[in-house]
């Protein structure tokens, strides 16, 4: 059977399955990803052997950057408070605190006991650096009138996070390509980390009030049709990630801006929550063909020849470094205890990382340093898909529990 038509009616069966199931999945410790993720493994040749995928990087990358992308825009139109520090501050404490901490401290264990020079290591901090947007459904806010701290840190930390740890992936590549910092050092402050960011954000703000005034004015004249009109939402997505990475600026970030921009653009609140409702459906149905590709590409013998460096990676990471980082730059909130735990245990890796991670195969890493790398990357989003699909729903009906006590 065609391997292609095969992979249409498994993802028919399994948006069947858990769309008649989510009733009782809901109530279960157990998510979506680690579902379809399981169903993935189930139809790889350690199970029915039904599908056995070897996709190239390339492929990898498009299709985890469509998802990227998707769930960035997602995450920009739940952003429901003003642009100020005040009410970003969390989000700043993860994004230029946390993110760099942990990147540095990846980083120095890579190098360390991993042996991996600076720049291959840096990179790897980088490439596991952003938190998932996609995969974190379960503990992003809820709808865009959610006031919980909680879910709106970790809601724009994800949105963030996938666009600013592109610096940090750029400056690994141009070490790996020339150990003497000194010849690019000064073009990757002024290109990939000043202009970059800039760019993304410009562009984001300028390309999403240009596409919302012609939509206005259109509207004035003659109504579009009502289904048509949630196709805006991926225009600008589209839009805003192609205009920006064409002046070199930064998609992710510009589409994360695009969707903030979109929320406050609209008076009529019912249109950018009618397009988080089709956005979040289209991002639901990448994420199931994503894990269940992922599912599918798992192999035993190199998942346990290089099982003790990624675990060692993924274990640190995820119960040490992220909770204590986070636990540190949350010094100074008025936070209980308790939330400060659940960010820190929150730090959940998945298609980012992916992304990142072919897109460094794609500049030119390779050889024993890539694989090690790349089956690192894969087992720590499994065990993070694992760990965080098995406790994100218990936790967060504790955390609701406990926040209503406190009112």
């Amino acid at each position: 059977m065609d391997t292609y038509i095969l992979i249409l009616l498994v993802i028919s069966l399994v948006l069947l399955g858990v769309t008649w199931a989510s009733g009782w999945i809901s109530r279960l410790p157990l998510s979506y990803a680690l579902i379809y993720l399981g169903v993935g493994i189930l139809l790889s040749p350690y199970g029915l052997n039904l599908i056995n995928l070897r996709p190239n990087a390339n492929f990898l990358e498009r299709l985890s950057e469509l998802v990227v992308i998707i769930s960035l825009f997602s995450c920009g139109l739940k952003m429901n408070r003003r642009l100020n520090l005040t009410s970003w501050n969390i989000t700043v404490r993860l994004i230029a605190g946390l993110m760099p901490f942990s990147i540095f401290a990846v980083a120095a264990i890579s190098h360390f006991l991993l042996k991996f020079s600076w720049g291959e290591a840096i990179l790897f901090g980088a490439i596991l650096a952003p938190t998932d947007p996609v995969l974190a459904s379960e503990v992003q806010l809820n709808h865009p009138h959610d006031p919980d701290e909680l879910r709106f840190g970790l809601t724009s930390e994800g949105g963030l996070n996938d666009a600013l740890a592109f610096p940090f992936v750029y400056f690994g590549i141009h070490w790996l390509k020339d150990e003497n910092w000194q010849n690019w050092f000064k073009q990757w402050v002024a290109v990939d980390l000043v202009w970059a960011i800039f760019a993304g954000i410009v562009m984001g703000i300028l390309v999403t009030k240009l596409i919302v005034w012609i939509d206005r004015q259109l509207l004035k004249i003659r109504p579009t049709d009502t289904i048509m009109e949630d196709f805006i939402a991926i225009s600008i997505i589209l839009a805003a990630y192609s205009l920006t990475e064409i002046i070199n600026g930064y998609g992710f970030l510009a589409v994360f801006v695009a969707g903030i921009v979109t929320r406050q653009s609209y008076k009529q609140e019912e249109k950018p929550f009618s397009q988080l409702e089709f956005i979040e459906r289209i991002e639901k149905l990448l994420e199931v063909a994503t894990i269940l590709i992922l599912g599918t590409l798992l192999r035993i013998e190199p998942m346990i020849r290089f099982a003790p460096a990624a675990v060692l990676i993924a274990g640190l990471l995820l119960v040490v470094i992220r909770p204590l980082g986070t636990w540190l730059f949350t010094i100074g909130t008025r936070y209980h205890p308790l939330k400060r735990l659940l960010f820190g245990w929150f730090g959940i890796r998945g298609v980012g990382s992916i992304y990142y991670l072919t897109y460094a195969l794609g500049e030119g890493l390779q050889g024993s340093v890539a694989e090690l790398m790349a089956w690192s990357v894969y087992i720590t989003v499994i065990i993070s898909v694992v760990i965080h699909g098995i406790s994100s729903t218990p936790l967060m009906n504790w955390y609701e529990k406990q926040i209503e006590q406190q009112t």
